[in-house]
């Protein structure tokens, strides 16, 4: 197979460094399978909402999660099914 354009191994690269960050792979698989708020997710890891907010951002920034605004409160849910599957396959791999 031919090697993906530089671009698209720059993100690939971005996305994996991003999830290789133990608070931040900890919020995406906590966001596996439900919408949560920040302030959910920051009792959730023992961490300040502001700290969790920046996380997110940058997980936003590379289309990883995604939000929609109840009110004042923002709702964070995964981007859609291939961050799943990254999940999925990662834990396959280990059990392996």
């Amino acid at each position: 197979d031919k090697a993906p354009p530089p671009a698209v191994l720059e993100r690939m690269a971005q996305t994996f460094k991003l999830l290789g960050d133990p608070t931040r792979l900890k919020i995406v698989t906590a966001l596996r399978d439900v919408e949560l708020c920040v302030c959910d997710i920051a009792a959730y890891l023992c961490l300040s909402e502001s700290a969790v907010s920046h996380q997110l951002r940058r997980l936003k920034d590379l289309a990883l999660v995604k939000n929609r605004r109840e009110g004042q409160i923002l709702y964070y849910s995964l981007n859609d099914d291939h961050v799943t599957a990254l999940l999925d396959m990662s834990r396959e791999h280990i059990h392996e």
